[in-house]
């Protein structure tokens, strides 16, 4: 997938297009899902699909099939990002809203950050970067307090304490990666990550009794075509875009789908999920934005370690 040429620019829009609004709108999909499916059995039948057929691709085009052991590496890797980061924002969602859901998990780099600084020990702590995670942290405060009056209601703090684990979780497996024996090509790893983490997921609804009780023929024609938009637009195209795009652009841009998504999440949970913008709303998305695009875009001060220590950052995708 190198890039030889120069991409024409309706491509490059379009692929910036996808990222930006289909990952945005997936948080809305999410909420419609949870109504009517069982938060973890919903996110496993998601990854188990997804995960399948994105196996299924990479197989076909020759990329050669996982090793035993980057199987196990992927299948602990998914424990942090498909079950307990992505299993706790759809279980989350039945209590949060969409777009505060959104605006919560912008928050990911703020823990990127600090895995950059504790576990990893490849980033210095600055005096920017601790102005940014005190922003980032009054965001979050913002949107969970009951003693500050902005004229709503603050949202569910077990839903927000599910979130923040769900941000502490991508963020520790992301850093992962880069110490875990993953297949070398990225696709295979993503793949293997998606699959490993919809098995997981079917056996954390099973643990919780979420097949008990559970009838297919109830589920409504909306909840069925929430879950194909999951697995189709945001897990299969979406991430086929954002691979894409990352062969053809700057890490750079294409990250700044971590400062639309919250966005259009928000504007898609008011418009079409009924969800209510208020002050608080608000003024918690620009302090937590504003966080986001200080961390990102600050000057990285390094700390030497051994060349072996430092492997590329495994893509991720949106949710």
């Amino acid at each position: 997938m190198e890039a030889t040429t120069k991409p024409v620019a309706w491509k490059l829009l379009l692929a910036f297009a996808i990222i930006y609004f289909v990952w945005g709108s997936t948080f809305l999909a999410i909420r419609i899902g949870v109504r009517e499916v069982p938060p973890f059995l919903l996110a496993s039948i998601r990854f188990l699909i997804a995960g399948a057929a994105l196996c299924s691709w990479t197989l076909a085009r020759g990329a050669p099939s996982p090793t035993l052991r980057e199987w196990r590496a992927a299948a602990l890797v998914a424990v942090l990002i498909f079950v307990v980061d992505y299993g706790l924002v759809f279980w989350a969602e039945q209590r949060v809203p969409s777009g505060i859901t959104a605006v919560m998990m912008a928050a990911i780099p703020v823990f990127m950050a600090l895995s950059e600084i504790v576990i990893l020990r490849t980033q210095r702590l600055t005096l920017r970067l601790v102005a940014a995670l005190l922003v980032g942290i009054c965001g979050v405060a913002v949107l969970v307090s009951r003693t500050l009056s902005f004229g709503d209601a603050p949202i569910d703090p077990v839903g927000a304490g599910a979130l923040l684990i769900a941000g502490l979780g991508w963020s520790i497996g992301s850093a992962l990666t880069r110490k875990l024996p993953l297949p070398a090509d990225k696709t295979v790893s993503s793949a293997a990550q998606m699959f490993a983490g919809g098995i997981l997921l079917a056996l954390v609804a099973a643990s919780t009794g979420e097949f008990r009780g559970f009838r297919l023929q109830a589920v409504s024609l909306k909840a069925w075509l929430a879950l194909a938009y999951l697995i189709v637009a945001g897990s299969i195209v979406a991430y086929t875009a954002y691979v894409w795009l990352i062969h053809h652009e700057s890490p750079t841009k294409v990250g700044t789908y971590a400062y639309v998504n919250p966005v259009v999440a928000v504007a898609v949970g008011y418009f079409f999920g009924g969800e209510a913008i208020g002050p608080r709303t608000i003024l918690g998305t620009l302090l937590v934005l504003v966080s986001v695009v200080v961390i990102t875009t600050a000057p990285k001060k390094t700390v030497s370690i051994p060349a072996a220590s430092v492997e590329e950052r495994e893509l991720t995708t949106g949710d």
